[in-house]
């Protein structure tokens, strides 16, 4: 049975941090760059969470990273990357895109229109292992793999057709409608984030806008329910 309300630290979506220049407009549900808070330092190995929007042809210059797993989930527009390991590709809604940063890697990340802005999240999680193989990874999971269900986008293993990431995490992502209902089970002895990436959600009972994270320590049933249009991100952490 699911429990009445939830019981859990809720990250508000206004206690955000938030970086907002020319080109960026960057909400940060952990501590990051200019925002750093002792009580937002990141969840287990959940590190960061930026929420980014980028005005047409702009985007983040060449920059370096290390042992650190960095996942890009587009919600609208198109993401262009290139690195070091010489990938260059576009990453679009329904796209998730990992990349191992281990021994060092340099990338740029541009928004692809000329026209559009671009929204995506920005995920890193810290890898089990230090001084890995730099990699890259980007699979695409259509819109049925999704609407209405629970759909595995990433896991240790790479599992199910997921993204693998050096670290024990199951990411699932949901699209709801109104009047969709996903339920998650969670295992004994893990913990899970539930990060609100578009819409309303109600989960056991309470209201979660766009942008709130909800923080769960102990084994529980997470339901969803929506009565407009949401998209939702559910990480399964050890």
């Amino acid at each position: 049975m699911s429990n009445p309300q939830v019981k859990h630290p809720i990250h508000d979506r206004n206690a955000r941090g938030h970086t907002k220049i020319g080109w960026l407009d960057s909400y940060h549900t952990f501590s990051f760059g200019g925002f750093q808070d002792p009580d937002r330092m990141g969840f287990r190995s959940l590190r960061v969470i930026n929420d980014d929007r980028v005005i047409p042809g702009a985007g983040f210059a060449t920059h370096g990273h290390r042992d650190m797993e960095i996942l890009t989930y587009v919600l609208e527009g198109e993401l262009a990357h290139k690195d070091s390991l010489g990938n260059g590709s576009v990453i679009r809604p329904g796209d998730v895109q990992v990349m191992s940063a281990g021994t060092g890697i340099q990338h740029s990340e541009f928004n692809a229109s000329k026209d559009d802005p671009v929204h995506f999240l920005q995920i890193w999680m810290l890898p089990d292992t230090q001084n890995l193989t730099p990699r890259y990874e980007q699979l695409n999971f259509g819109l049925e793999a999704k609407q209405g269900k629970l759909k595995l986008v990433a896991s240790k293993d790479g599992r199910d057709g997921s993204v693998t990431i050096h670290q024990d995490i199951n990411l699932y992502v949901s699209v709801l409608s109104s009047g969709d209902r996903v339920v998650f089970e969670m295992p004994s002895d893990r913990f899970a984030w539930v990060q609100v990436a578009r819409g309303i959600v109600t989960l056991n009972g309470e209201s979660l806008c766009e942008g709130d994270g909800v923080q769960i320590g102990s084994t529980e049933v997470l339901e969803l329910t929506t009565e407009a249009n949401a998209e939702i991100l559910i990480f399964d952490l050890a």
